[in-house]
């Protein structure tokens, strides 16, 4: 919000002009109505693991994070070209795998690799899509630094914080949004929708004038994002199934509904790949629903995203992301990543080990804030029992600097604060071109000097605007 000689950043000015003219008991009674604004409408999550409560709520900000309209443009750029480049890495992955043949990303990625699906090989998805929705998670170390952390190209969650957030911002302070021109985020479901129905199967029969079945596919109530997909049907308009719910009849994939069996044009799944067919996959599975890949393998459902997207989720493909976007962009990425040892390079594993205390360390397929070492906040024991975790298997470690991550002000009862962000603005891809809603998720790090800012790991949400010009 302030710049290093204490002056008000440009794209906080009228924020700030408007906050400081707040008396210190509105503020706190905002912050108070905000918390239970979020219990009453049951916005919590999950946490797997713990011995209390398993659904908690997600704490929320009310001070908002604020990216000018020029800076916005500069990400989309950079955001576009990613996905772009994603999408197309995937299809040669599934394909000739043109990228392997000519040596910039080596065959071991793909070897042992539980993300990677055989099943997909050959196979084209509708419209040649494969990431459908994508989160691109960035963090800011300067003025002008944007970095990806990290891609989330499987089954991105998070938006329905990202709608709620904005929804309580405008119910508390209708007033604020007169005086600040933000752009507006609540028609992102209505362009998920579009833009999934636009991802049509080959199949889907468009005679007649019926629009595509769009259906969401939940894994169930006990689910940590359960919330999400039921706020997602409703707000689309879509039916919110579980694997139940759905067969195979007539080589379509059908829903139960009080009229009969209706077919589903496009599933929008929350269901790992895993458990997605039990015919296909494992067959233990009762989330999924038996036959779907041969459904989808004849062009008779759009699966969003499509199997396989997995692999892009996997950090040591993560590092090799500057070469991926040049090799099939012909571009130079306009988003860097954040500087990477992968830990299967002996050189590199012999660094990492040297300077553990001033590193962190991630598990390849590790998602959540789970399986990681931040080495400067760790203990001696905590880096002794790591160092054996590396020794053991580096090929499933990254590591990466301790970066010097930009904070945002929260809200405190002594007043703001500074605490540590990221950011994660949503992506829509269809055969229309690439839809990026302006502005996305915040995650914060409540706790003071913490760079943790997943919700599992104490971490909260505020709202994002972007700026009108």
């Amino acid at each position: 919000m302030k710049d290093a000689s204490g002056g008000t950043r440009p794209a906080y000015e009228g924020y700030c002009d408007w906050y400081d003219e707040q008396e210190p008991r509105f503020l706190r009674r905002k912050n108070a109505e905000a918390d239970e604004s979020f219990r009453r409408t049951g916005i919590t999550f999950n946490v797997y693991g713990e011995d209390e409560a398993e659904e908690r709520l997600i704490p929320f900000d009310m001070v908002p994070r604020i990216i000018t309209a020029g800076e916005w443009r500069r990400l989309t750029r950079g955001i576009e070209q990613r996905v772009r480049a994603l999408n197309s890495f995937l299809y040669d992955l599934y394909h000739r795998q043109e990228i392997i043949r000519s040596g910039r990303l080596p065959q071991r990625l793909l070897r042992d690799n539980d993300a990677w699906l055989p099943h997909m090989v050959g196979n084209a998805p509708p419209g040649g899509i494969y990431t459908h929705i994508v989160g691109i998670d960035l963090v800011r170390t300067g003025p002008d630094e944007f970095f990806v952390l990290e891609d989330n190209a499987r089954t991105p969650s998070g938006v329905s914080y990202m709608l709620e957030n904005r929804e309580t911002m405008m119910a508390m302070f209708p007033d604020l949004f007169s005086q600040v021109a933000v752009e507006p985020v609540s028609n992102y479901p209505r362009r998920l929708a579009r833009s999934l129905a636009a991802c049509a199967p080959p199949k889907y029969d468009a005679s007649g004038g019926r629009k595509p079945n769009v259906a969401v596919l939940t894994p169930g109530i006990f689910n940590s994002a359960y919330f999400e997909h039921a706020f997602l049907a409703d707000q689309m308009g879509a039916e919110l199934v579980e694997g139940s719910d759905l067969r195979v009849i007539e080589g379509r994939v059908q829903m139960r509904t009080t009229r009969g069996f209706q077919p589903v044009d496009v599933l929008y799944r929350r269901v790992d790949d895993e458990f997605l067919d039990p015919l296909t996959f494992n067959p233990d599975s009762v989330l999924g629903v038996p036959g779907i890949m041969d459904v989808y393998r004849a062009g008779g459902i759009t699966i969003a995203n499509a199997p396989g997207t997995g692999i892009c989720d996997d950090k040591a493909i993560y590092s090799f992301m500057p070469e991926i976007v040049e090799f099939y962009t012909g571009e130079k990425p306009l988003l860097p990543n954040v500087e990477t040892w992968r830990c299967a390079d002996p050189e590199s594993l012999k660094y990492v080990l040297d300077n553990l205390a001033e590193l962190v360390v991630k598990e390849v397929h590790g998602s959540g804030g789970y399986g990681m070492l931040i080495g400067p906040t760790a203990s001696r024991k905590e880096i002794a029992e790591f160092r054996k975790k590396l020794e053991a298997k580096p090929e499933n470690y990254i590591a990466q600097p301790t970066l010097s991550l930009s904070t945002c002000p929260i809200y405190t009862n002594k007043g703001l604060a500074p605490r540590h962000v990221d950011l994660r603005p949503f992506v829509l891809v269809s055969p229309n071109g690439v839809d990026i809603t302006p502005g996305g998720l915040t995650r914060v790090a409540l706790k003071k000097g913490s760079l943790v800012v997943n919700s599992s790991q104490g971490g909260g949400t505020k709202d994002t605007w972007v700026l009108k010009d």
